[in-house]
């Protein structure tokens, strides 16, 4: 069965070859926007005629959108789906509604945890611009705490493991499973406090680090955050690195989000102008599973 009128509302990252595969699946012509809308407006008038919308996390379907849609049937996220609070379409309308919503998973994996291992390796060894230390050092017997172990994070643990560093994690539940693969569990003020360096990996709109978790930052650490968006209160984030010079913090554009021109005036901030997880592979990987859930319902 064909949808009527597929509609891609923005720049989400498929391939060519799965744009032509997708347009087979509409009984009209595949509408197709290549630049992010700049209003709602914008938003309603795209999708005004559709039954099914593709969309990235950059777009925001609101109710007030989605209301303006009478023949929407699906919505597909070209990007991930955790939660309802941290989803960029309102999933409680297209509940009320009727509306089909399914989002991907774990298709930008791989080219995160290569970038968060090339950024500290840079650093370590004093590769780029910065160094770490007065003297190179390796990642072994360091320590790394992961603030998010869901299929990113063990992938960042296991590789952490593999250069011989000291792996922590927290979460909103232990992980007995990863504990026996020696990563292990503390409460976030003593991750915050024992680590060297600390990556979050976390949903968007997660805000889970503020003054009181700064406080325990270790002298002379590194925080690293490739989330779609801060993980942290800006303001407290701020006045830890400005009190402490020898501490860096690393960013893609993901991770940097609306603060990129902020950070990117600090010394020790390092900045990625791209999304560490967008690659040609993971365009590749994405596609598929957006024509995946396309063909499943």
């Amino acid at each position: 069965m064909l949808f009527n009128q597929i509609t891609i509302i923005d720049k989400c990252r498929l391939t060519e070859e799965g744009i032509r595969e997708i347009s087979d699946l509409s009984k009209h012509p595949l509408v197709r926007y290549q630049e992010n809308p700049s209003s709602e407006e914008e938003i309603m008038a795209r999708i005004r005629e559709s039954d099914c919308v593709l969309v990235s996390w950059q777009t925001t379907l609101s109710a007030r959108v989605i209301d303006s849609a009478p023949q929407l049937k699906y919505i597909g996220m070209c990007c991930s789906l955790y939660n309802e609070a941290s989803a960029n379409v309102d999933i409680a309308k297209t509940h009320e509604l009727g509306i089909t919503v399914r989002g991907v998973r774990d298709y930008g994996d791989e080219g995160v945890v290569e970038f968060i291992f090339a950024q500290l390796i840079n650093l370590f060894k004093g590769y780029g611009t910065y160094q770490w230390r007065d003297e190179p050092v390796e990642l072994g017997h360091k320590s790394i705490g992961i603030i998010g172990l869901g299929t990113l994070g063990r992938m960042v643990a296991n590789t952490a493991l593999h250069f011989g560093m000291e792996v922590y994690y927290y979460g909103r539940t232990q992980k007995p499973e990863a504990e026996q693969k020696g990563i292990q569990y503390l409460p976030l003020n003593e991750l915050m406090a024992v680590c060297d360096v600390i990556t979050t990996h976390l949903p968007k709109h997660t805000i889970l680090l503020g003054k009181e978790e700064f406080k325990h930052k270790k002298a002379n650490s590194v925080l690293i955050n490739t989330s779609l968006g801060l993980t942290f209160d800006e303001k407290a984030f701020l006045n830890w690195l400005n009190k402490d010079e020898k501490s860096f913090a690393i960013f893609d554009s993901d991770g940097a989000a609306s603060s990129y021109q902020t950070f990117s005036k600090l010394s020790n901030v390092i900045l990625y102008p791209r999304s560490a997880g967008y690659t040609e592979e993971s365009k590749r990987r994405l596609t598929k599973k957006v024509i995946a859930n396309l063909k499943a319902v």
